[in-house]
């Protein structure tokens, strides 16, 4: 296996915003994306309405920039894991950043990859649908520049790949990581014995290549756990190439946005194996649970990534003291790792302070429950701005998003994908 990708120009699909485009105010003829961020829309000046989520271009920059340098200054290969964002436009951006691959949950996800021309997938997930195992040796044998791994944790699953092989007689194989989890996680062989059980039974199986193992440290609660799995990755990888499982070094995969430093503490710098790092929401981090637990917290300096999210809502009503009600609701904003946290007040003038104090309570369907400090008096009509908690079920809401500069100009908008 390669270590290293050129960087790849993907694909990007043409799209254009029409009256369906949530948070733009579009009653008229479709623009194509192209010529709406090349007007250089103000996002204060009309051409949306409330709420709409934006990405501010400073923050994505830093932390593309920031998590490609400490896997590079730690010697470990990057797949981040695309299905954050499934934005085709912020993929090319991690690829020029010196991505190594793009980690997928879905095979719709790997789908997606493959219409904008990903050359290098890593689905982190079992894969077991005959007719999606089909397609992809049919890519694998109609793009000989393109590469794919997915998970095995069973012999279920060994014999589901090996029976899609065993269909036509195909050119490349599936390559294969074992994966490897922990008592009450989710998937993945639960002990080093059993997955080298599942390794020799794919190793064995017509049309199937162990390339290495992997796993997912996320669900831990401690350091010294997350190190321990690593540690099993690794122990596990090193007897499938000793017994001749594995061709070259094994790829041992690791990967949330919590823990990355202890993983570049166990992985970083080796060469009995290919070390790769799947993080994925440090794209736009956010104001929540990733900025409490910034695993740059835990090397002891300031945080390297940013909060790139936020919805901007408009206050309804105020209608008793210290309540605010704001349009942005359930469809609009994440709440499963915590509500929205309310950043700025922007009055109906153009006046900006800061929001410190306020909270959001409680979320209907179209309209957020905002307390408020004796100090901070909204009226009806004044916009407030609110950072995100996990990205990763924030992007799924919205089909555009625009990207703001730091004067609040948008020079891009972002089509998703989910």
């Amino acid at each position: 296996m390669e270590w290293t990708v050129e960087h790849p120009r993907l694909d990007i699909p043409e799209e254009s915003i029409d009256w369906r485009a949530k948070g733009f105010l579009r009653p008229g003829p479709p623009i194509p994306l192209a010529d709406f961020a090349a007007a250089r829309p103000h996002l204060f000046g009309g051409a949306f309405t409330w709420p709409v989520m934006v990405a501010r271009r400073t923050a994505l920059d830093r932390n593309i920039a920031a998590l490609a340098g400490f896997a590079r200054d730690n010697g470990l290969s990057f797949a981040p894991h695309g299905k954050t964002t499934m934005a085709p436009a912020l993929f090319q951006a991690q690829f020029d950043a010196g991505a190594w691959a793009l980690t997928a949950a879905t095979a719709n996800q790997v789908v997606a990859y493959r219409r904008f021309r990903v050359p290098r997938v890593l689905l982190a997930n079992e894969l077991l649908d005959p007719a999606a195992l089909a397609w992809l040796a049919a890519e694998l044998d109609a793009d000989p520049a393109f590469d794919a791994l997915f998970y095995v944790d069973s012999a279920a699953g060994v014999r589901a790949a090996a029976d899609a092989m065993a269909a036509r007689a195909w050119r490349r194989p599936l390559r294969v990581l074992v994966e490897i989890g922990f008592s009450g996680g989710r998937t993945g062989c639960r002990d080093v014995a059993t997955a080298l059980e599942v390794a020799r039974a794919a190793a064995a199986a017509p049309g199937l290549e162990v390339a290495g193992t992997a796993g997912y440290e996320g669900g831990l609660r401690t350091a010294g756990e997350v190190a321990g799995l690593v540690r099993d990755l690794v122990r596990a990888a090193g007897r499938m190439a000793a017994d001749g499982l594995v061709d070259g070094p094994p790829v041992v995969s690791v990967g949330g946005s919590a823990w990355f430093d202890v993983v570049a503490a166990e992985l970083g710098g080796r060469t009995d194996v290919h070390p790769v790092l799947r993080s994925g929401a440090y794209i736009a981090h956010d104001d929540g649970t990733y900025a409490a637990g910034s695993p740059f917290h835990r090397t002891g300096g300031a945080d390297a990534l940013t909060g790139a999210l936020e919805i901007w809502a408009q206050v309804l009503s105020v209608p008793e003291d210290g309540l605010a009600i704001a349009t942005m609701g359930k469809r609009e904003a994440n709440f499963d790792m915590g509500l929205p946290v309310p950043r700025r007040l922007r009055t109906r003038g153009g006046a900006v302070r800061d929001a410190a104090g306020a909270e959001v309570t409680r979320l209907n369907d179209h309209h957020a429950y905002l307390r408020l400090p004796p100090d901070l008096r909204p009226e009806p009509g004044d916009l407030v701005s609110f950072g995100i908690s996990h990205p990763c079920t924030a992007f799924d809401r919205w089909r555009f998003i625009p990207v703001v500069e730091d004067d609040d100009t948008v020079t891009d908008v972002l089509a998703t994908y989910f």
